[in-house]
């Protein structure tokens, strides 16, 4: 069996006992980076044999992960910190394993973006996760109309060298929304602050998580000029009766309303 484990984003005892058992258990552990995991696995006595997964040889040790499962080992794959594959190695393995029709599970556990839409108190029925914003100007652009079109709430990782660039550019796009900036999370130091964009962060530290508040469009109410004017521009192409009342219609207005704007302008 090929297993994809969550690890802690931060407080080392955020692991399941499933999650410890597996990683005891089984003959090799796939890392994102076997320095980092080895705190984790220190602590936890976890002795099994670990191997290098990341994403600058993800597609070939995806190969040598399968040929390991077909030879009849059982393999974890575990990132830095949360659940493989989201923003982490692990999507080419999950993929190329349904591909050859190969079983594989997960251990369920911490995420950070999912802890930080709680931590906001902002909309959770509909949300929307981006990851890491490019440093590519024409990918980040994309990414940003993406985000801008997403009506619900928004999800985003940053680091602390881009923090500060990642809330200018979502400033652009979005205007001056909310942002919940969450830090630190299940640390001794776990913190949420809550701005209007533009801001900026004083002397950045640590890995953020921005969520975004969902911006209800204002709905455009229309003076009586505006009516008006539109009004005389429908009539000329439309008998009066309808024109009324696609004005009433679109503006959820009053029949009785538009009628007597007609009727004093026309």
């Amino acid at each position: 069996m090929i297993y994809f484990v969550a690890t802690p984003i931060g407080n080392l005892d955020d692991i399941s006992f499933r999650a410890v058992e597996v990683l005891k258990n089984c003959d090799v552990i796939a890392c994102e980076d076997t320095r980092h995991s080895k705190i984790l696995l220190d602590h936890y006595s976890i002795k099994t044999k670990t191997i290098a997964y990341h994403k600058f040889n993800e597609n070939t040790s995806a190969d040598g992960i399968i040929e390991l499962e077909k030879s009849g080992k059982n393999i974890a794959i575990i990132s830095d910190a949360g659940m493989p594959v989201i923003s982490d190695p692990g999507n080419i393995l999950a993929k190329k394993l349904i591909e050859q029709n190969i079983k594989f599970t997960i251990i369920p556990g911490a995420n950070a973006g999912l802890s930080a839409l709680v931590l906001s108190g902002f909309d959770a029925t509909k949300f929307a996760f981006f990851g890491f914003l490019s440093e590519k100007n024409k990918e980040l652009k994309q990414q940003l109309e993406e985000i801008k079109n997403f009506s619900g709430t928004k999800i985003i990782y940053s680091s602390k060298y881009n923090i500060n660039k990642d809330l200018k550019n979502l400033y652009s796009a979005l205007g001056d929304v909310k942002v919940a900036i969450v830090s630190e999370i299940t640390k001794l130091h776990e913190n949420v602050i809550f701005v209007t964009l533009p801001y900026e962060l004083n002397e950045p530290k640590g890995e953020f998580v921005l969520v975004v508040e969902n911006k209800e469009k204002e709905e455009f109410a229309p003076s009586e000029k505006d009516i008006i004017l539109e009004l005389k521009k429908l009539t000329k192409m439309l008998d009066k009766n309808e024109a009324i009342k696609q004005i009433k219609d679109k503006y959820k207005l009053t029949k009785s309303y538009v009628y007597n704007l007609y009727e004093r302008n026309k």
